[in-house]
């Protein structure tokens, strides 16, 4: 059984999700911007919910819904809610998001997912973990139709990717309205090649704002950038 894991503010129970804590969701949740001050924020594939924690840390925002598929991660991201100082603002739906996209008539001034992308890999015996880390399991075409359809008009929607899958990603986002106005190219080292993408984007063309993060210095020895982006999260940064 794996141990819970403790943030400054929250903690997250993991032992009956597929998909562990990892960098690539607790970034994309401290890098999200806020700027417009969303009311409502959506958490797309929630897993152990840990992004909607850290932005019920981070905003005001009364509304802050997600939605996951398996059924142990959304009883476990259910629980994880209940258990935060934030309870009364958190709640997990179990559906797909086709679903979700379909019967909901709100819309989100923020939606954020760090969807499956290991798409073109091995695929395990464990069903819950294929579904976890498989882009099959949520295509990159729902995610984006489902985002648009359910993006208030001055929404941000906001996402981690492999760098390799950016352009494609960005260019479909296009044909359904959504515009790239934010992208920080991560890698581990500053040696190491670039390993992810965040992508924030809205309805509203705009120069497209290019960032750049490198992780660590050496082995456990972290970027002062990296720090700054976490540093209200991790216990020891």
């Amino acid at each position: 059984m794996s141990v819970p894991f403790q943030f400054k503010e929250f903690t997250v129970a993991q032992d009956r999700c597929a998909m562990k804590i990892g960098t690539d969701g607790v970034l994309l949740g401290a890098w999200a911007s806020l700027e417009h001050a969303p009311d409502s924020i959506l958490d797309v594939g929630a897993g152990t919910g840990v992004i909607a924690l850290q932005l019920a840390q981070r905003s005001v925002a009364e509304v802050i819904d997600a939605i996951e598929i398996d059924d142990d991660a959304y009883e476990q991201c259910s629980e994880n809610f209940e258990n935060s100082p934030w309870g009364d603002r958190l709640f997990c739906y179990h559906a797909s998001v086709q679903e979700f996209a379909s019967e909901m008539d709100d819309s989100y001034d923020l939606i954020i997912s760090n969807p499956p992308f290991y798409s073109e890999d091995y695929k395990s015996n464990d069903d819950s973990r294929n579904t976890a880390r498989f882009a099959d399991a949520l295509p990159f075409q729902h995610l984006i139709v489902c985002a648009a359809h359910l993006l208030s008009e001055k929404g941000r929607f906001a996402v981690v990717l492999p760098r390799k899958e950016e352009s494609s990603f960005v260019s479909l986002a296009k044909e359904h309205g959504l515009h790239p106005n934010r992208i920080c190219r991560v890698k581990g080292t500053s040696t190491s090649e670039e390993k992810r993408s965040l992508i924030e984007f809205s309805f509203q063309p705009s120069e497209i704002v290019h960032e750049h993060l490198t992780i660590e210095i050496e082995r456990h020895q972290y970027t002062p950038e990296y720090v700054e982006l976490v540093k209200d999260f991790y216990l020891k940064m």
